[in-house]
């Protein structure tokens, strides 16, 4: 139901051109690792409802059976005192038995419940934070693949354009064979260059299309046609928008939460308790030690505990925390660092490509005005046919140049996006 909600929500897009960015928001929604945000959401959420029970009564249940080598007694003087009056004290029995109830409530716990329920919630937004790692990697994915499909059609496009001007001189050498005016062998190396030409599109389409059924499984959306993204501004930015380190400040975060519950666990803690069971002897001891009778008995009271046993560990607690603080605060320089390298390499290999498109222009118009005076001298008997084919794949070299640049250029410049996150 939800993929078929996904797909018609998708409809639109899918009836026109994809650009990029739809790719790669269509490409996040349908990679499996997206589930996991409802995963790690729910087990936090589940362990928080455990902890928080923790302010629940705590009630427990027992069963006594005991045999004791010795009991409390009357001494022998007053056990004969007793008996002259005619009163049989018999004293405790050596079997004794209790099934009782004990019931405790939690008044104040220092903040210890409070700050393990904190450490949860960070320790899943931790999670979530290296999820989105992971997940932010699919859009440099989806890059790859759509401008490789991209120059795969700009190939496949001068492929056909180079098959018409081979097609055009092709008829152009058939008329003049048939007028006397040009050798069979001419028109036949033409032809076989066309030819050629017709096999090469057909290992470029076949690229096409499987690079086209990778994206689309991955995208989840059948991309036919692409929309050619527009150039983007380049320098220097900043990559304070990148997952990694929101990873590293969701950690900082949970590095003090868990510094939070090292105080809470000095506090001493108070609570309240009822005690009651059914058995033999109760605490009116005379009583029992007259009558051996089983009894009810209750207890109601208050508990104040303090364990300052967290003070021996307290030192290299706050040390180990330390340390994660300082490992994550290296992770992030170093992230910065190696950002920054790239940014200047793809910034510079922009500029690169910039000021190589700057002369493919006239390259090409060169090739050109090359390529028709070859076919106004071949006409004229000046050259052969093979110095026209090889400037006609001299031109078609220029305009394949001049594509690679341009889509490089354009795939540099959303890398850079990828890499500042902006």
């Amino acid at each position: 139901m939800k993929k078929l909600f996904v797909i018609m929500a998708l409809l639109p897009v899918m009836a026109g051109a994809q650009s990029l960015e739809e790719c790669q928001q269509a490409a996040e929604r349908n990679y499996p690792l997206i589930r996991q945000y409802g995963l790690i959401a729910q087990t936090t959420e589940l362990t928080v409802s455990n902890i928080r029970k923790g302010w629940l009564p705590q009630v427990s249940a027992s069963a006594q059976a005991t045999l004791q080598s010795d009991v409390v007694s009357w001494p022998e003087q007053m056990q004969s005192v007793y008996q002259q009056m005619g009163l049989d004290m018999r004293g405790l029995r050596k079997d004794q038995y209790r099934v009782g109830i004990d019931v405790q409530q939690m008044v104040f716990d220092g903040g210890a419940i409070s700050s393990q329920k904190n450490i949860v919630r960070e320790q899943g937004k931790v999670q979530e934070a290296q999820n989105e790692v992971t997940m932010y990697q699919v859009r440099r994915r989806v890059n790859e693949m759509y401008f490789g499909l991209l120059l795969l059609d700009k190939q496949i496009q001068l492929n056909h354009d180079l098959q018409e001007v081979l097609a055009a001189n092709e008829r152009k050498l058939s008329s003049m064979y048939e007028r006397g005016t040009a050798a069979k062998s001419d028109y036949q190396t033409v032809k076989a260059e066309r030819l050629n030409v017709v096999q090469q599109v057909s290992s470029l389409q076949a690229q096409r299309n499987a690079v086209a059924r990778m994206l689309s499984m991955f995208c989840g959306l059948e991309v036919k046609e692409l929309e050619k993204p527009q150039a983007t501004s380049s320098g220097m930015q900043s990559a304070g928008q990148r997952p990694e380190l929101k990873s590293i400040d969701a950690q900082l975060r949970l590095a003090d939460a868990q510094e939070k519950a090292l105080d809470a666990a000095l506090m001493p803690k108070l609570s309240v308790f009822v005690q009651g069971y059914y058995g033999y002897p109760g605490y009116n001891m005379f009583e029992d030690m007259m009558s051996h009778r089983w009894s009810w008995n209750g207890l109601i009271g208050a508990r104040l505990s303090w364990n300052i046993g967290a003070l021996y560990t307290r030192k290299n607690d706050k040390a180990k925390i330390q340390l994660q603080r300082d490992m994550a605060t290296t992770n992030r320089d170093v992230f910065l660092f190696n950002n920054q390298l790239e940014q200047i390499r793809q910034n510079e290999d922009i500029e690169r490509y910039r000021r190589l498109m700057a002369s493919d222009e006239e390259i090409i118009a060169l090739r050109s005005s090359v390529r028709k005076a070859a076919e106004s001298k071949l006409a004229h008997g000046i050259i052969d046919v093979n110095d026209l084919v090889r400037e006609i794949n001299n031109e078609n070299a220029a305009r394949l140049q001049m594509s690679v640049h341009e889509i490089e250029m354009l795939k540099e410049m959303y890398d850079l996006r990828f890499t500042t996150n902006n």
